[in-house]
This record gives structure tokens, sequence and C-alpha cells, in this order.
């Protein structure tokens, strides 16, 4: 059996090194697109404040892992996907061809520009790739003046790196009118945008980004804001061009079934590229999340070597720390239609959390400064129970969720069962 996958990411590493398990005898070739072993993008902004250095990226540390596993890894990119009924062939940029009778697709996302000028200017980036990283550090200097573009989740990683630094840093929320407003109701929104005001951070929450120019300076509609480093952090889009043609349903992502199977014979899909189950709503999302891509590795590649493997689905869900305010967003936390919220705001302090119900089950929430019952949160919600009396009491006091958690015996291994 010859297996091709491509994408060396979390989603990519944990199904070669599942396949080999599950098929000792088998030919697994693990494509990477960037130079070097594969690593961890979320290790990025530990790099860039220098907790860990590159090497604790890497997501595997021995040099040899991949010999030794008889995991053949090429530094390549896929150019097309040639499927037939009985496997088919990838062919790279170097002009090579693999031959496949299954295949992964986990080629994982890629920055999405800003559609303005200027984007490919010098002491212009993104903050995606390890080689990023190394750019940003070039520029963290004390007094510098870094400009990001965006203010959502992807900036919110990188800024983790970059409060503290003594640089001046400059956020362009631009016309979205508040930062992290995908993942953040706007009370906390608003909490998070003080916190980094207070440690000096220009938030810049009006105006319409034009144009990028030499420099680098940022030309807004209402002001132009000189640098020394430009950051884009605007968002992500899957990587599936290579897909074209081959008759795979795209949506959001690559559309798999309870399997992690794409519409084409023998073609499975993992991580950030996999439009797979969302465990609490039941409908077919992208998690761009390393546990969800880790485990739908796991999982394609044991349906891949033969098994009959169903994902159970994936939640939504988000943590950021920027600079030292911890925020963790769950399931559903804008509500649902027909349901119930409680929020408790203490703004002096920082801290903010809203539980999200529908009928006697949380479906959703949001904690900011307080960590102390995101599992007993993140139980209640993935495990779908009914909460009877606790209801009632949650919504009087958000802060009894462990007890509650204990109480309805969370402690117990999740049900077998998918959800319907």
């Amino acid at each position: 059996m010859k297996y091709v996958l491509i994408g060396a990411g979390p989603a990519g590493v944990r199904a070669a090194e599942t396949l080999r398990k599950e098929d000792p005898t088998s030919e697994i070739t693990l494509v990477g697109g960037e130079p070097g072993a594969p690593y961890a993008r979320m290790a990025i902004p530990y790099v860039l404040n220098k907790s860990i250095t590159e090497s604790g990226a890497l997501q595997r540390k021995a040099d040899l892992h991949y010999d030794l596993q008889g995991i053949r890894y090429l530094n390549r990119k896929a150019l097309k996907v040639h499927a037939r009924a009985d496997g088919g062939t990838v062919d790279l940029d170097d002009g090579s061809t693999l031959d496949y009778d299954r295949l992964l697709v986990a080629t994982g996302s890629s920055p999405s520009l800003p559609p303005i000028p200027g984007t490919d200017l010098p002491g212009v980036v993104t903050c995606w790739t390890l080689e990023d990283a190394r750019a940003i550090a070039e520029k963290l200097q004390p007094g510098n003046r870094v400009v990001m573009v965006g203010a959502g989740f992807v900036a919110g990683v990188c800024m983790k790196s970059l409060v503290g630094t003594g640089v001046k840093l400059s956020v362009i929320a631009g016309r979205a009118g508040q930062i992290l407003r995908t993942m953040m109701a706007p009370t906390g929104s608003s909490m998070m945008q003080r916190w980094l005001e207070e440690r000096g951070v220009d938030v810049i929450t009006q105006g319409r980004t034009e144009r990028i120019e030499p420099g680098p300076r940022l030309v807004m509609d209402t002001r132009v804001i000189e640098a020394d480093l430009i950051i884009l952090a605007t968002g992500v889009k899957p990587n599936l061009s290579f897909l074209e043609g081959t008759g795979a349903q795209i949506d959001q992502g690559v559309v798999v079934d309870h399997f992690m199977r794409t519409t084409v014979p023998h073609v499975y899909a993992a991580g950030d590229v996999a439009q797979g189950r969302d465990f609490s709503t039941g409908e077919w999302v992208v998690h761009a999340l390393q546990p969800t891509a880790t485990e739908h590795g796991r999982i394609a590649a044991l349906n891949m070597a033969g098994r009959t493997m169903p994902y159970r689905g994936s939640l939504s869900m988000n943590v950021l720390d920027i600079g030292g305010l911890i925020s963790h967003t769950f399931g559903q936390w804008q509500g649902v239609e027909g349901g119930e919220m409680v929020e408790e705001v203490d703004e002096e302090n920082f801290l903010y959390t809203r539980l999200c119900f529908k009928g006697e089950r949380m479906v959703g929430a949001i904690t900011i400064g307080n960590c102390n019952h995101v599992g007993a949160i993140r139980g209640l919600i993935q495990t779908r129970r009914q909460l009877g009396e606790w209801k009632d009491k949650l919504m009087h006091n958000p802060h009894q969720v462990m007890a509650a958690f204990v109480d309805l015996g969370q402690h117990r291994a999740l049900p077998s069962a998918m959800p319907a």
C-alpha cells in the first residue's frame, strides 16, 4: 500500500505515525511545503518572545525521527492531484510525480492578504511561518514602530509576542469597529482593547486601509502611519488549489464525512483544510485548531489503513494570551436563537464571564481573566449534558460551573455515541 500525505503540520505528522503503526510494511511519503523539518505553527509566538528556540518548535525533536519510522519526508509543494477510481498521482513542484493508493490532504492554510497595493514591499511580512518569525524578531527592538493590520485571532496570537517588548505597536482593526470581532462579544472585546491600551498599544478601530508605501508606511483614509515593520494579520485561507478538477466538494474547506473521507475515492482530508463536523452544532465547519488537526490526522489514518473509525466532531475553541490577559471562547459563544445567556463583568479587574444555554444544555461560553473553571465549562459543553436545576443556578451565579460539573458526574468518560 502506498500512502501519500500532503502537508507536514500536526495533522500530517500524526497521520504518518499512525499509519506506520497500523500498516508496518506500507510505503509512506510525507510532503511538506516549507524548508526544514516539520514544525508546529502554534509555537511561533513562543519563538518570537524567546520562550523557546526554533528547535523547540519542531514537532519531533530527533533528527532521524522520520527515517527511523520508515517515513519518507520530502520538502516539496504539491501542484496537482490526478485522481482515479483506484488511486492516483500527485505532481510536485520539482517535476516529479508520486503514485498513491490512499491520499491525505493536510495542507493547512496560508495568510489571506488584504486587497491593497504594497503588501509585497520590504518591511512588510505576515506572521505565519518560521521565516516570518525571523523577520519580525529582527525588528523587535525597543522604540521600533510596528504596525499590525488586522485585529482578529491571527493578530491576537501574534500580539502575544509583541506586547511588552518595548516596540511602539499600533493595531489596525479598521472598519471592523472592534478587535477580536469573530471570537469575542463586544463587552469582552472592549475589555481586551482597554487592557492593550493601558500597556501602550495604539488600537485604531476606525478608518480604511488604502495602501502601503515604501518606508514602509501605512496609508489610511484618516491618517498615515510611519513604521519600521508592518505585519499583515488579516486572516487565513485553506490551501486547496491543487485539488481543482478532482471533483472534491469544497466549501469553507474540503468537505469530509464522519470518516474524514472527501468526495473523491481514496482521498481523505484533515486539519485546517478539512470541513468536518462541529460537535456542539452538528454542522460541517472548519476548526483551525492544533488539537483538532492532530485528532483529524489520527482518525483519517485509521480509516485509510482499513479501520472503520468515525470522528465524533470537534468543539470550536480559542485561547488567547495577550500581554498576560487570557481569554477562552467555547462553542456557540454568540448565543443561539431562543436560548438564554448570563454575563458577569468586572471591568476594574478585567474579569468577564458569559455562559450561553439552549434549553437545559450549555452550548457556549467566554471567559476573560479567569482560567479556574475552563475545564469544567468545556466539559459541560462537550458532553451535552442536561443541566436540570443547575441551569437556573448558573444563570444566577455563573461561577458555580465547577460545582455543576462535579455534581453532574462530568468526571466520567464521554458518551461513546455521536450526537444526533
